[in-house]
């Protein structure tokens, strides 16, 4: 009894002094800006001492990632992106169920998609698509702010506008599909297809044309309001609108892995970042998304969703692998096929 209890006595005081990674490890997929990414993995390693693992990748690049690997994972959590992507991989039994306790604190929106998914994936932040433009090459060029879709085919836009690719961009995706509940699939892709003329570019990752934007290197971009608050904080000429027809938005999620090797790891950081003081960690990386826990702070350089016209955004439906790869190469076929 005495040999047990001095060696339960010795374990743990080693578990007090040994190294962060003695604590096991956990390896991300992280969608945001790489900023809060580091953030957050820095802020849990901390608190926790488990060793994060994290990449940062594009929302589509994340999913065909999880596909390749499905015969033997390699991520545990993977940490932002639309529900919509979050939705198909849940579908294709990429992702494993969990119920947070701290789940009930949540804004409605979080814990709409978490029971949509059948609890395999959770809303961390939401924010809306508006038209982020560069305040110096409008003036320098006279080129007005848009404030309808309808204003991007305009002619006076043609080269000035950068939008990214939908086959590796989960913004591009929540684009599209806001058009498509817009407009009507068909008339979408017809505007679509006339926009096409003023693009200049179709990026990888959804958040390379605001950065565009932000350096002078383009005008216009469709993009996400909390992403552009960033550029505004950081002092670039970047204002935005949003289009009076009405516009998409996200709510990010958060996932664990089906096949996960630190599920017990991957579960933790899961309730971790359901707090306030782990969504706060967000504005120390000048990241403006609105939190999914009413108990954040409220920062006012945080975007007013409700003082925006969002459409009834139907994520479940156009979170299905089927909807969202028939739009996709639909994409590549009538738009992304064109030449420039």
């Amino acid at each position: 009894m005495f040999i047990r209890a001095a060696l339960a006595g010795l374990a743990a005081l080693v578990a007090q002094v040994l190294p962060a990674s003695a604590q096991g490890q956990l390896t991300m997929l992280c969608a945001p800006q790489a900023e809060w990414c580091e953030a957050i993995a820095a802020a849990f390693q901390r608190d926790t001492g488990i060793r994060v693992l994290m990449t940062r990748k594009s929302t589509g690049e994340i999913l065909a990632q999880l596909r390749a690997e499905s015969a033997n994972p390699r991520t545990d959590i993977w940490f932002g992106g639309s529900a919509e992507t979050h939705f198909s991989a849940a579908e294709e039994n990429l992702l494993q169920a969990y119920t947070s306790p701290n789940m009930a604190a949540l804004h409605p929106w979080a814990r709409k998609v978490h029971e949509q998914s059948r609890e395999r994936c959770v809303g961390v932040s939401t924010g809306a698509i508006g038209f982020a433009f560069n305040t110096e090459i409008g003036a320098r060029k006279n080129l007005p702010a848009p404030r309808r879709w309808a204003d991007l085919v305009d002619p006076r836009y043609r080269g000035e506008i950068q939008m990214p690719n939908p086959n590796s961009s989960g913004t591009a995706y929540t684009i599209i599909a806001g058009l498509v509940q817009i407009m009507g699939e068909d008339p979408a892709f017809t505007y679509l297809a006339k926009l096409h003329a003023n693009i200049n570019a179709y990026t990888r990752s959804g958040a390379a044309p605001l950065q565009a934007v932000a350096r002078g290197e383009t005008f216009l971009a469709p993009t996400f309001n909390m992403e552009t608050q960033t550029q505004v904080a950081a002092g670039f000429p970047v204002a935005m609108t949003y289009p009076e027809e009405g516009t998409s938005y996200e709510v990010a999620c958060m996932s664990i892995i089906r096949g996960s090797r630190n599920v017990a790891n991957a579960r933790r950081f899961y309730d971790w970042y359901l707090t306030p003081a782990a969504m706060d960690v967000m504005l120390r990386a000048n990241q403006f998304h609105v939190p999914a826990h009413p108990g954040a702070t409220a920062d006012p350089r945080i975007p007013n969703m409700s003082e925006i016209k969002l459409i009834d955004y139907d994520i479940a439906t156009f979170g299905t692998s089927a909807v969202r790869r028939r739009l996709i190469e639909r994409w590549e076929r009538e738009i992304g096929a064109r030449p420039r």
